[in-house]
């Protein structure tokens, strides 16, 4: 037995390694793919008579909808494909053969950006065209094989791409989990050491001083703190779009029953209120740009409590309950957004505005939550038609989605089209608000808008 289990084992290692060389080989058939299918259409867009600038356009995000993808993701892999395809044959052959992982050919297409396409290929030949050498290679060690190269075929290339990412510095902000935030800074090396030393300086001088708190946590709050103004970090004065129903708004505050409507001796539950295992009041909330959120934090956020201060080193009340708000100047502001009984679908706004205005646009925002594209998921900086109003579109909620930038330009490229299921009548069951995308190919991609809180 023992022998046979062993035997296993070894087949299912030897089944692991096989898969991952076809997921390889996978990754170089779709780089063909794509950057036939890229030629492909500029060349019937030229035929079609488009300007030379705007060829390929709308290409990048059908490739990132057939895999899935966000069209600025399809746009990267699609850059990708048309690099191995065209300016390094042996990198190609290395994925296709599984020699290479398509997130290494990543890495070499993108430390090989700054060469011409003469050394690009040199660097390719050297370190690809040796797949004894390049298996043996993680990512860390592969990196520095390539610059090591590139250095020697042109210094000053190198030289120049260093300087020019100083322009590419940034700050950005991205959900993490269990409410908490990733915010990034891309800075010059210098200055990032710099404001790491200084944070790490004053945490260091606070815990001589007996500050309770960790380390990090006094870093993380000083940032906070020098960034925003603020005395202390829990005090920042920001607007935070908060959706949650009333009943989780108000939970432990109104007496039971208070909140209920109907018939009180039907006994049977009210419509649109979920209570399959869900007790009023504990129904998720949305908090915009970040996602759904536990109720009792969403209370705490608005009632003045800190969840966020359990464990930070200062006084912080027990878990929801709320204490005298810590700056007397916030404010909270509720705004009401009105559902169909049933099936919770947010009412429609509608405006005789060819641009979308700021009430509708508060609407949107609330109802779609983050880019409206399948798979993008980034954030809504576009209000489009989805019917244009050169095609009659009125400037409604029904017609009306939210968009990041690339899907709004993608969207507009030619042979692209969309509608709602109102148009086409092809409903929901809940009535939800849909849209379907047709791409150029006649591949079609369907959006639903997230449910309310209370129905998720």
């Amino acid at each position: 037995m023992e022998v046979l289990e062993a035997a296993e084992r070894v087949r299912l290692i030897d089944e692991i390694r096989l898969l991952e060389e076809l997921k390889s080989a996978a990754a170089a058939a779709q780089a063909r793919a794509a950057a036939a299918f890229d030629a492909s259409t500029r060349r019937a867009q030229a035929r079609a008579g488009l300007a030379a600038e705007e060829l390929g356009r709308g290409v990048g995000a059908q490739v990132g909808l057939a895999r899935r993808e966000s069209p600025h993701r399809g746009n990267r892999l699609l850059g990708l494909a048309k690099i191995l395809t065209t300016e390094m044959p042996c990198t190609l052959h290395a994925l296709s053969v599984g020699v290479l992982s398509e997130w290494r050919a990543t890495l070499l297409v993108r430390e090989t950006a700054c060469l011409s396409r003469q050394d690009r290929g040199r660097v390719d030949a050297v370190v690809a065209g040796d797949l004894a050498g390049l298996e043996a290679l993680g990512d860390r060690a592969l990196i520095a094989r390539v610059r090591s190269v590139a250095y020697g075929l042109d210094p000053q290339s190198v030289v120049n791409r260093a300087a020019k990412a100083v322009e590419g510095r940034y700050v950005s902000c991205r959900p993490a989990p269990d409410t908490m935030t990733y915010l990034t800074g891309l800075l010059p090396v210098a200055q990032g050491v710099g404001v790491f030393a200084a944070l790490s300086r004053e945490a260091d001088r606070l815990r001589a001083a007996g500050d309770c708190r960790g380390r990090g946590q006094i870093m993380a709050d000083t940032l906070v703190e020098r960034v925003t103004g603020q005395v202390r970090a829990e005090d920042v004065r920001v607007e935070v779009q908060l959706i949650m129903t009333d009943r989780a708004l108000l939970a432990g505050v109104l007496p039971a029953g208070v909140m209920d409507s109907g018939d009180p001796g039907a006994g049977a539950p009210v419509a649109g209120v979920p209570v399959a295992g869900v007790p009023d009041g504990s129904e998720s909330a949305v908090l915009a740009g970040y996602g759904v959120v536990p109720a009792q934090w969403a209370r705490d956020l608005i009632r003045g409590s800190r969840p966020d201060g359990l464990g930070s080193g200062r006084a912080a009340p027990e878990w929801g309950v709320p204490p005298v708000r810590p700056d007397p100047r916030t404010e909270v502001w509720l705004r009401r957004l009105y559902a169909v009984p049933g099936s919770g679908r947010l009412v429609a706004m509608d405006s005789k505005a060819r641009l979308v205005p700021k009430g509708l646009a508060r609407f949107i925002a609330a109802r779609d939550r983050v880019c409206r594209m399948p798979w993008c998921g980034a954030p809504i900086r576009h209000y489009d038609h989805v019917v244009p109003v050169r095609e009659g579109g009125l400037t409604s909620a029904g017609n009306v989605q939210g968009l990041c930038e690339a899907c709004n330009q993608a969207k507009e490229a030619p042979g692209w089209t969309a509608r709602t299921t109102q148009d086409i009548a092809d409903h929901t069951p809940d009535g939800r608000h849909t849209v379907v995308t047709t791409t150029p190919t006649g591949h079609v991609y369907r959006s639903i808008a997230p449910s309310p809180p209370a129905l998720e």
